[in-house]
């Protein structure tokens, strides 16, 4: 019981944090782009949008595998 609980929680802390990794990182590069180039202001928020949207999406399809495998009602 309590090794079951720590395997969700470990899966779980790694399916959350896989995606907050990446948004870290996306900020900054989007930050130093616009530091280098800030006419392209437009074109970098949206490849930032585009990419954010599919981290997202990653993430909640993460976590709905997660609890689809770890259910009690099988």
């Amino acid at each position: 019981m309590i090794a079951e609980t720590f395997i969700i929680l470990t899966v779980m802390f790694i399916a959350v944090m896989g995606p907050s990794v990446v948004i870290a990182v996306l900020g900054y590069a989007v930050i130093k782009a616009l530091g280098r180039n800030p006419s392209a202001a437009t074109k970098i928020f949206l490849g930032m949008a585009v990419m954010l949207v599919f981290v997202e999406a990653i993430s909640i399809v993460a976590i709905l595998i997660i609890f689809q495998l770890f259910s009690k009602g099988h």
